[in-house]
């Protein structure tokens, strides 16, 4: 990917459009929150339009990409410090996609947040956070990063705490808090360590020092450049809500509706984010892609079992968005970066779209046919529904040119893929013996499988040919890494098919029970923030 600087008009004016957006939404949010409040109505209308505005210049900035190329421009402040943009193919796909979310939620929170008397304060602090992520999108460089990165933690946590009398809700955005500054000391430490070693913060002449190194080292770096991957993955895992550090995404459930979607769609992709932008720098560390890795498949499992055991139909969908963030961080571990982005851009809208319409739900399940008197599934329909998957998946791969063999991770990734096409098809199948019905979920396989590798056929297109991957996927500790990975996988697809014949027996109620409160992890870490921060009854009514 060639970041040099050009002077064509058309980088500098994809650059400007693309700057143009968060500064006016910045710029907004530094109006006073009483003289908002006067103006509730009126600021959520205009919140909304500059929202609607940075839409439109993001998606301005994305034709003048096409044609003029990705923007590097840099302004020298003082020293090493610079205002810069790096306007890529990544950050057009992901400027794009948050300015849409953005300005949808800020439309829908116009009638949601009415009467509110602090609804002009909502406004500002949304628009601030908004602003913020896509200043983060666009940073040039990686200080320019780390600032917009703390600059959306702070002003999200005024948006956790908008209801300051809810006990819970303060607990939940303390302890979001205190996980968020440990993940920005780690990115403090990694300025120290990048400018000290590379002496720029300049992400395009990072990459290119991160190439000469990998060219000249292999995997054998010094210990500091391990460090500061480690440093990233540990951010991004905190940033991302992941294992341990996951209980803070599902408690946060007492703030407006609107925040939440944001949230989950948005803001909480900033740590895949965080490593796909520095895939050169974390990529030289290959024990570190491997641990995100496995803490991303742990995560993404670990919260899935306990989303199925929650009735509230917020605090399922938070503990969906932590398992995909887990699979996301799986996907980035074994250098899949633009199966990453698609992963980012599809639950970002999906996620959006739930959390907002979260209210029909309920009227949904009502009107909802639900069949009775289902037949117990065959043990030989579940192989059935394997063989078919994996026919589709090969077959269907071949077609489209997918080369498993030869990327390690790739071939994870498709074997999670085909058993999941195996859980859903035998899901559909165990269900009847309509021919007719089973024939129609074989063609829903075949469109399924087919337009997954069509978009991933896109997105490795428009961001180009990863350069950077998990060297220790050819090795013998990748081997068992991607062993435990597809051990982990086969044995959620076991459990999923065998819950109906084992859902009257004693040891699966008694899990159901520890699911449900999270296996306590959610508890331990309430204990320790309320003892590291407590919330008191004088500051809930504040």
């Amino acid at each position: 990917m060639n970041l040099a600087p050009t002077n064509d008009t058309l980088t500098y004016l994809a650059a400007g459009l693309a700057a143009a957006g968060p500064l006016a939404l910045l710029l907004f949010g530094c109006l006073p929150s009483t003289w908002m409040n006067r103006h509730a109505h009126q600021t959520a209308r205009a919140g909304a339009a500059l929202a609607f505005a940075a839409f439109g210049l993001a998606f301005g900035a994305a034709v003048a990409l096409a044609f003029g190329g990705p923007a590097d421009i840099a302004w020298r402040l003082a020293g090493p410090v610079e205002l810069g943009i790096l306007f890529d193919t990544l950050s057009a796909i992901v400027l794009v996609l948050v300015a849409f979310l953005l300005a949808v939620v800020t439309r829908f929170s116009i009638h949601y947040m009415a009467g509110d008397p602090e609804q002009g304060r909502f406004t500002k602090w949304l628009c601030l956070t908004g602003g913020s992520v896509l200043a983060l999108v666009i940073s040039g460089n990686l200080l320019q990063f780390v600032l917009a990165w703390v600059a959306t933690s702070l002003s999200l946590h005024k948006l956790l705490v908008f209801y300051p009398h809810r006990p819970g809700a303060l607990l939940a955005a303390r302890k979001k808090f205190l996980i968020s500054r440990l993940g920005d000391l780690g990115l403090l430490t990694v300025l120290a360590l990048v400018y000290g070693e590379f002496h720029t913060w300049r992400f395009s002449e990072l990459f290119a020092a991160a190439g000469q190194l990998r060219d000249a080292h292999g995997a054998d770096m010094e210990s500091s450049i391990g460090l500061v991957a480690v440093l990233l993955v540990a951010a991004a895992m905190m940033k991302s809500a992941q294992f341990p550090f996951h209980s803070w995404l599902p408690d946060t459930m007492e703030t407006p509706t609107p925040v939440s979607a944001l949230m989950h769609a948005g803001i909480i992709n900033a740590g895949g984010f965080l490593i796909i932008r520095l895939s050169p720098l974390v990529t030289l560390s290959p024990g570190a892609m491997s641990t995100l890795a496995l803490f991303g498949a742990f995560t993404a499992l670990f919260a899935s079992v306990v989303m199925l055991t929650h009735a509230s139909v917020k605090r399922s969908l938070a503990f969906s968005t932590v398992a995909q963030m887990g699979f996301m961080m799986l996907e980035c571990g074994l250098g899949a970066f633009s199966l990453a982005v698609l992963h980012l851009v599809a639950h970002s809208l999906y996620k959006a779209h739930a959390f907002l319409t979260s209210g029909s739900i309920v009227n949904m399940a009502k009107s909802a046919w639900i069949p009775t008197g289902r037949p117990r599934a065959h043990p030989l329909t579940l192989g059935a529904c394997f063989a078919v998957a994996i026919l589709l998946a090969v077959g269907l791969g071949r077609l489209f040119g997918v080369g498993f063999t030869q990327n390690p991770g790739l071939l994870v990734l498709g074997c999670a893929f085909t058993m999941a096409v195996a859980y859903a098809l035998w899901n559909f199948w165990c269900h009847t013996l309509n021919l007719k019905l089973a024939a129609l979920g074989a063609a829903l396989g075949v469109a399924t499988v087919s337009t997954y590798y069509s978009l991933h056929e896109i997105f490795t297109r428009l961001l180009g040919e990863p350069a950077w991957t998990n060297s220790q996927l050819l090795s013998w500790p990748g081997a068992v890494l991607i062993g435990t990975l597809l051990a982990l996988f086969l044995l959620v697809l076991v459990i999923q098919t065998g819950l109906p014949q084992w859902s009257n027996r004693p040891w699966l109620q008694a899990v159901y029970v520890h699911a449900r409160n999270g296996f306590y992890f959610n508890t331990l870490a309430n204990r320790c923030v309320a003892a590291l921060w407590p919330v008191s009854q004088q500051s809930s009514q504040k």
